[in-house]
């Protein structure tokens, strides 16, 4: 089998990679079908905007007690589909999910507030400016399958709570995890059509999201760097504001004076959850050569320990992988670093009674690499443990930096200052100190990285206040005053009481700027009169 979802021309079959077994079918959305969603999410979209911040809170909050009352079908759905095991799926997207929304939800009226700016020059003093945030309109989300409900669940709320309607578009892998978030959504006290799943194959995706007749406002998306290079390009022909997180080849540091057992649980951890496949997974290890060989040694250990197994038991760490595609392709990086020289230092078992036509692929640790390998330059995305030796903490951040991924990186060392100050030397969007890839669960940060990891920023502050524009309204409350001291008609006169503001307000030494002040304020009372 070469997929786990096969595009036909009418449907996309979905498989499970525990054994290839046929999950579902799902009829693509009709040319018909995707207009008429996008319809009703523009004319519902008006409503939901005209509500209060808060309103529109109280409405979205019980999304996240749905989260947990179907918990654990939610986690079944997930790890059928992508194999997961069941902990990761409730560890790295329910409760991640549920906290996003809750949080959004607490968060929203306050980022969402009336401001007032201070004014910048006194000749302003009669304007007052008020700073309002206004929705999109319609914002369009397209998610992977690799965490089919964590990442949309952070976007969708956050997308709705600013005021927003929603074209959500599912992986074809995961489209059964789609269904189930929209029965949640179904739930909420919305109006009819905010909320829009669509089912289309991933090629129509950009096509329909971007379309000239009804396209969106804001297009959120998740996924490769080449049809994020795709999608950008469109979305700059039309000038719709796009985020993008593309990917990344996350490295991690191990300081010569690292909590040895700390760091070697985490660089398994962070290694090997979801059988590799999270763009923010740990893809590079430097380690400084005082502690290298006792790093690797105990790491190996664990790594034959691993557990691979069906997801749906409890005491299994790792899946299958979620495609043969991504398994064929980490075999190949695999195989091309052995016969460059790399070493295979262990590997977890794979028993002779897993299904034959699963997706499965070893815990692999790897060592004796470097930067000439495709292991060490390209994104893996599975269950590759790759580790190099460094003379210095120099050469790690140098390493570190190489390659055209930025999007986290993390520091393992006992000296926590020592970690915050190398911190800020990473290229990295957000960079841990000894821990890694638990930060994409944290709402309250922001979500994204420079270079080919992407554009943009979705999660916290930042990526909330994304989903809305900026609209500055300028009240001029001095209405008695015939006209402004810049307005027809020009004069000498103005022209000195504007030189004098310039002056007054920027000139060097008390007597110079009284003195400006004093031709502007000459100025003033022929503003007030007829003319």
């Amino acid at each position: 089998m070469d997929s786990k979802v096969s595009e036909t021309e009418t449907e996309a079959v979905v498989f499970n990679p525990s054994d290839g077994s046929v999950l579902s079918r799902h009829p693509w959305m009709t040319q018909p079908a995707v207009d008429k969603a996008f319809a009703a999410a523009r004319a519902a979209q008006p409503e939901w905007a005209a509500l209060t911040a808060r309103e529109r809170s109280r409405r979205i909050r019980p999304l996240s007690a749905w989260l947990a009352r179907e918990q654990e079908n939610l986690a079944r759905i997930i790890s059928s589909c992508n194999g997961k095991p069941l902990q990761d799926a409730i560890a790295t997207e329910i409760l991640p999910g549920a906290d996003a929304i809750r949080y959004y939800a607490r968060m929203a009226p306050r980022w969402l507030a009336e401001s007032k700016p201070a004014l910048s020059n006194p000749a302003y003093l009669g304007k007052r400016t008020r700073i309002h945030h206004v929705p999109h309109g319609l914002v369009g989300i397209i998610v992977p399958w690799n965490y089919p409900l964590g990442i949309p669940l952070h976007e969708i709320s956050a997308a709705l709570l600013a005021g927003n309607a929603v074209i959500f578009k599912t992986a074809p892998e995961t489209v059964p995890v789609g269904e189930a978030l929209s029965r949640g959504v179904a739930e909420l006290d919305l109006p009819e059509g905010l909320f829009q799943h669509l089912i289309l194959p991933g090629s129509a995706a950009g096509e329909a999201l971007l379309d000239d007749r009804h396209g969106v406002d804001k297009l959120c998306f998740t996924g490769s760097v080449p049809v994020g290079r795709l999608l950008a390009r469109e979305a700059g022909d039309r000038l719709i504001p796009m985020s993008a997180e593309l990917g990344g080849k996350d490295p991690m540091i191990v300081c010569d004076d690292a909590p040895l057992a700390r760091s070697v649980n985490g660089a398994l951890w962070g290694s090997l959850q979801n059988s590799g496949q999270a763009c923010a997974g740990i893809e590079r290890i430097y380690v400084q050569d005082k502690i290298h060989d006792d790093f690797v040694s105990a790491l190996a250990e664990k790594v034959s320990r691993i557990r691979v197994g069906r997801p749906d038991d409890p005491d299994v760490d790792l899946g299958p992988m979620s495609t043969a595609q991504q398994r064929d392709k980490v075999q190949g990086q695999l195989d091309a670093a052995v016969a460059q020289g790399a070493r295979i230092m262990a590997q977890s078992p794979l028993s002779s009674q897993l299904p034959e036509n699963g997706f499965w692929f070893p815990a692999t640790l790897v060592t004796d690499v470097d930067d000439d390998m495709a292991l060490m330059r390209e994104e893996t995305f599975g269950p590759i443990i790759a580790v190099q030796k460094v003379s210095s903490l120099e050469e790690a951040i140098s390493q570190a930096n190489h390659g055209p991924f930025a999007l986290t990186a993390s520091i393992w060392t006992g000296k926590r200052r020592r970690g915050r100050q190398l911190a800020q030397r990473l290229k990295a969007g957000t960079v841990t100190l000894n821990d890694h890839l638990m930060s994409h669960g944290m709402p309250e940060i922001s979500w994204g990285g420079p270079g080919q990891s992407g554009l943009g920023r979705t999660h916290g502050y930042s990526g909330f206040m994304s989903m809305s524009r900026e609209q500055n309204v300028v009240d001029e409350r001095l209405i008695m005053a015939q006209r402004a001291p810049w307005w027809f008609p020009y004069s000498e006169r103005a022209r000195q009481g504007l030189a004098g503001a310039v002056t007054g307000f920027h000139g060097q030494g008390p007597i110079t700027r009284i003195k400006g002040l004093g031709r502007f304020l000459r100025l003033l009372p022929s503003l007030f009169q007829r003319s």
